[in-house]
């Protein structure tokens, strides 16, 4: 669980990031689950973009993605979101 004030930081840090992964149509299933593990697994801070033919709100697929992979929800702006999870093999975000 995220503090505020670490919260703040990674959305200020999140500013300037490109959306690297979709979700649209095609929902969030296994391919899209492990897709974003893999990148949260990489990067610790990563940006979603929930297309307009998705289902899915950008609350509902920030609370469904973070439930099933245990990442933090650091912010949910429009059809952005931006999840937080600290990678267990190379820590490269210092949360103080």
């Amino acid at each position: 669980m995220l503090t505020s004030k670490q919260r703040a930081t990674l959305r200020s840090m999140s500013n300037d990031m490109p959306a690297i992964i979709q979700v649209g149509k095609g929902g969030i299933g296994e391919n899209l689950l492990r897709t974003v593990a893999d990148a949260l697994e990489a990067r610790e801070l990563i940006k979603l973009c929930v297309l307009d033919n998705s289902d899915y709100s950008a609350r509902e697929a920030a609370d469904e993605i973070s439930e099933e992979l245990g990442a933090d929800v650091v912010s949910v702006v429009g059809k952005k979101v931006v999840l937080y999870r600290e990678s267990v093999n190379n820590k490269r975000i210092e949360l103080k």
